[in-house]
């Protein structure tokens, strides 16, 4: 079982036992907090377990049917957690206004504040765990995974931070404010996060520093006269380069192979972090005139 399997079942494991452990202590203790921290967790486990489905998918080799893979999995999956992250966003809000209007206390205090230090602990070394599998593998699943888990740990530490103000304090709605401001910052987290699955499932080019590269590279290759149709893209951790090589129609073949290999084998040095596809196309003459 490759690494990066092995990170979304961890991911799942902890999701599913924070949830269990969460839930329990939310029926006795009704905190709007710890009830929105439960429900992320939930969250937290299904979109863990899309990402296993869509990482296992994703490794399987081209066939007949998929000829170039089934990478974009992961973008729909990533998708698909951006849409539920939006729903429960709007359910904690609505949940918090209600408990702010009604003056709803919080029982059992002393148990959400241990619930939710264990939460702390347990998020702290997942994200860990996360982000050395995302260094080892570059994988962009496992990176997204790591950001999403950061946000928990963000806001589990909020809210315990809240808990303990109600302890001191007394004061019930603290605990729902400070709620609301932690979704809001989850739901920009989870735009910014869909935002880069949603330009790759488009095709979106590379970075505008990394295309400018890959023009150095072409234009210091002293056979090639003049080059087009430059096409950049990425899928999962592979990056992909089309272009057509203009060179002198009376070049030896030979040569023109040497050109375009030199390119093809230094365009992959600007990024050593993620495997490259480089697809070059030799012309006699610009045919993008024509």
């Amino acid at each position: 079982m490759s690494l990066i399997k092995i990170a979304t079942i961890v991911s799942s494991l902890a999701a599913l036992l924070l949830m269990i452990i969460k839930f329990f202590v939310w029926i006795i203790s009704w905190s709007i907090a710890v009830l929105s921290s439960a429900i992320d967790s939930m969250l937290d486990m299904f979109v863990s377990l899309f990402n296993y489905f869509a990482v296992h998918n994703s490794e399987k080799n081209p066939d007949k049917r998929f000829n170039y893979w089934r990478w974009k999995i992961e973008a729909i999956a990533a998708l698909f957690e951006w849409l539920v992250i939006t729903l429960s966003w709007f359910y904690i809000l609505y949940e918090s206004i209600f408990k702010i209007i009604n003056d709803e206390k919080v029982s059992y205090l002393w148990v959400s504040v241990i619930v939710m230090l264990i939460s702390v602990v347990i998020t702290w070394f997942l994200v860990l765990f996360l982000d050395y599998v995302a260094k080892k593998t570059n994988n962009l699943v496992i990176k997204s995974d790591s950001l999403h888990y950061k946000t928990d740990l963000f806001s589990n530490s909020g809210i315990l931070i809240g808990l303990a103000f109600i302890y001191f304090t007394g004061i019930n709605y603290i605990d729902a404010i400070i709620w609301i401001t932690i979704a809001f910052y989850i739901i920009y987290s989870a735009y910014e996060l869909i935002k880069k699955w949603f330009l790759l499932l488009l095709d979106v080019a590379l970075d505008k520093e990394e295309v400018e590269e890959i023009k150095k590279i072409i234009k210091k290759q002293k056979l090639v006269t003049s080059f087009h149709e430059l096409k950049t893209r990425q899928s999962w951790n592979t990056k992909f380069v089309e272009v057509h090589l203009v060179f002198n129609p009376d070049i030896k073949l030979i040569d023109a192979h040497r050109a375009s290999d030199h390119i093809e084998h230094s365009i992959p040095k600007i990024d050593k972090d993620n495997e490259w596809s480089v697809l070059v196309h030799m012309d006699p003459y610009d045919d993008w005139k024509h």
